[in-house]
């Protein structure tokens, strides 16, 4: 993707790249490094950051990675036990943690500068083939739940309700899932990238201003949309095993 914008020279225009990554073809295929190597370094932080809470985890005070999990951990319950019971599925917490935990780092990569064009730390959200992964990651995840707990046909029985004439729009709205998962992810990650592309043009004695402002929003957002994608995940799981189900309720 490519945008233009007015240099300080009247009636000028400087091209910005956006979107463009460090690629490499193997085998007929193109892959993006730079998304690769952001995730394996998002995904090497979480697990650092595991071991390193499991190994100093202790029942006084804690550590503040140990408090930064307990916290996290405790609202992923409070939501599983609110939509679905904590007894009718626990192995959704760990999964809804684990998913925020990998894309708040993966998006906080964004503040770290490599001064290279393309960066080699991009928020490998803003690569749409990443929040697809996840996206169906969580979704294939959700209907074989649904399938285990129902079974194929009780599951999906679900989609002719409440009326058999609404089952092409169920079946629409289930395809929609993960596309409008991944592109809520993906759309809000990516319009960071553009805007610290045209923050890139001021010029250099005002630069530091804009810069550190929008990188300081950049953690909020990034912390915002991991927190939206583990909701959502809930969420959708919730729908399988609705909380008058649950253990909870």
């Amino acid at each position: 993707m490519t945008a233009f914008a007015m240099t300080d020279q009247p009636y000028a225009i400087k091209e910005i790249e956006i979107g463009h990554h460090i690629t490499r073809d193997i085998g007929g295929f193109a892959f993006n490094v730079d998304t690769l190597l952001s995730t394996a370094v998002a995904g090497l932080i979480v697990i650092g950051l595991g071991l390193l809470v499991r190994r100093r985890a202790t029942a006084g005070v804690p550590s503040g990675p140990q408090l930064f999990f307990e916290t996290v951990t405790n609202a992923v319950e409070r939501q599983v036990e609110t939509s679905m019971g904590l007894r009718t599925a626990p192995w959704v917490v760990p999964f809804a943690v684990a998913l925020f935990t990998f894309i708040l780092f993966a998006n906080w990569l964004a503040v770290i500068p490599s001064g290279h064009e393309p960066e080699y730390l991009p928020p490998p959200a803003a690569d749409v083939n990443l929040t697809y992964a996840l996206a169906l990651l969580v979704i294939i995840s959700m209907h074989v739940t649904g399938i285990r707990r129902k079974g194929f046909k009780g599951y999906y029985g679900h989609l002719a309700k409440p009326y058999a004439f609404l089952l092409p729009i169920n079946i629409i709205e289930e395809l929609a899932k993960p596309v409008t998962l991944a592109l809520r992810l993906f759309g809000n990650i990516f319009s960071g990238v553009i805007m610290v592309s045209l923050i890139s043009l001021f010029p250099a004695y005002i630069l530091w201003g804009p810069n550190v402002a929008w990188k300081l929003f950049d953690l909020f957002i990034g912390l915002i949309q991991a927190f939206i994608f583990a909701l959502l995940t809930v969420l959708y799981f919730g729908s399988v095993a609705p909380a008058e189900e649950g253990g909870g309720h």
